[in-house]
């Protein structure tokens, strides 16, 4: 979270840096509570032997574990089993919060704070916690990790091979953020004075690079909890340690690519392409990178930058306005990651880490393991697209519609930190006077 506040506050204009850091710091203490609350049981609350019907329906949680009930019966009894639920609702809030600041970036700048408050309830309470039960879980109909009835032996996954392979969120969080940011930038429209009357995009850049590159240093850095650490246990640490490497890969040629195809373009060496570029990269591995080589994390990541930088240009050629390219790092990367792993999974390594009843010979295509993997991880995007696509359609036009979505043009104009929070985030003229 310090890393998206920071990238997010230097990629804003001076104006509006404290209304992008309060939203960054809700998105950790409301997306908890809301996490704790609604999202967390319908993420993983089903009952322990689940028979179909209301029991295990494979499209979301039946509340079973409210609360976190199950871990508060097992602590009196000693279990260690308790800790372990206690330590899959920490991890995956931080990935439910994630989610939710990936949207901050997009509607930056002309957002009303109602709005921001609304969509991250609904997308830290319902929105993602369907994705996450659908992937994460173990009756989820895109998940690996399918059980039968007596709640412990697998059985083949829904959709057959390895269900969806995305191991650490390229699609469950990364294009669940994106595509709820790409809607939310269409809502809202461009920010005043983006484009001009005769379409032209007009250059809006952040007050603050020193920002934005600290932010993305904190980002990769963060990254490495959720990726090598998505292994969740100890044991495991020989697969984290390729985890890390594959990682580091991807997020060096996704930086290396966007700088090189912006100098080729602009003949400029530019901080903020690079920034997202490193970004788009570890995007793009998250989700495969526990079953590929080193060589083809590169590959992957430099591919990543690629499609941010494409896509980034076609939403300003759509007049579509994106501040920080979230939907095009997040989004578009994020589908990409997941159909990479139907592209590059190596046999031993989804056997290893995987080893789905039934998915032994289906792997990434290129190594000869077939279409069937392949196939999954291309449904899989354009469920969770739908899905994500549908829900944010509903919720912010709703709020279009009732008048709770975009601040006047007079308070844009002025900057929400003095129309909404005080005063600005940099006291400069203070300074001034104090040295006069």
């Amino acid at each position: 979270q310090a890393g998206f506040a920071l990238l997010e506050a230097g990629s804003v204009r001076a104006k509006n840096t404290k209304n992008i850091l309060i939203k960054n710091l809700m998105d950790g203490c409301l997306g908890a509570l809301v996490w704790y609350f609604i999202g967390y049981h319908l993420a993983y609350g089903t009952k322990d032997s689940c028979k179909g019907g209301s029991d295990c329906n494979g499209f979301v949680g039946n509340g079973a574990d409210v609360f976190m009930n199950k871990a508060a019966e097992l602590a009196p009894l000693g279990n260690a089993d308790s800790g372990e639920h206690y330590a899959l609702w920490m991890f995956q809030w931080a990935f439910a919060a994630a989610a939710s600041t990936i949207v901050s970036g997009a509607v930056a700048e002309r957002c009303k704070f109602g709005a921001y408050l609304a969509y991250t309830a609904a997308l830290t309470g319902v929105i993602y916690p369907v994705v996450v039960n659908w992937g994460w879980s173990y009756h989820g109909w895109l998940s690996p990790w399918v059980l039968a009835a007596d709640g412990d032996t697998a059985v083949e996954p829904y959709l057959g091979a390895n269900g969806m392979i995305d191991f650490a969120g390229s699609g469950i969080v990364h294009m669940t953020g994106g595509v709820a940011a790409l809607v939310g930038a269409i809502f809202l429209g461009p920010r005043t004075g983006r484009f001009s009357p005769s379409g032209e995009c007009i250059d809006m850049p952040g007050h603050s690079s020193v920002l934005v590159a600290l932010g993305t240093f904190i980002l990769w850095f963060g990254w490495y909890g959720f990726n090598p650490v998505s292994t969740l246990k100890f044991e495991y640490m020989e697969t984290a340690a390729r985890v890390a490497v594959t990682t580091t890969l991807g997020a060096a040629a996704g930086g290396v690519t966007a700088l090189s195809i912006h100098y080729g373009f602009t003949k400029s060496l530019d901080v903020g392409p690079m920034c997202n570029g490193i970004l788009a990269g570890l995007v793009s591995i998250t989700g495969n990178c526990v079953v590929i080589e080193p060589w083809a994390a590169a590959l992957i990541g430099a591919i990543g930058a690629a499609i941010y930088y494409g896509f980034s240009a076609l939403l300003r050629k759509l007049k579509i306005d994106d501040p920080l390219d979230a939907s095009s790092v997040h989004g578009a990367c994020g589908a990409w990651g997941v159909i990479a792993a139907g592209l590059f999974a190596k046999q031993k390594y989804v056997l290893n880490d995987y080893g789905a009843e039934g998915g032994a010979d289906d792997y990434g295509a290129l190594y000869g393991g077939g279409g069937k993997q392949l196939g999954n991880q291309i449904a899989g995007v354009l469920a969770i697209i739908a899905w994500v696509g549908f829900t944010s359609s509903v919720l912010f036009g709703v709020l279009k519609y009732a008048g709770m979505l975009r601040v006047p043009v007079e308070e844009e104009e002025v900057g929400l930190d003095t129309s909404h929070h005080g005063g600005n985030a940099y006291n400069f003229e203070k300074e001034l006077d104090s040295k006069a």
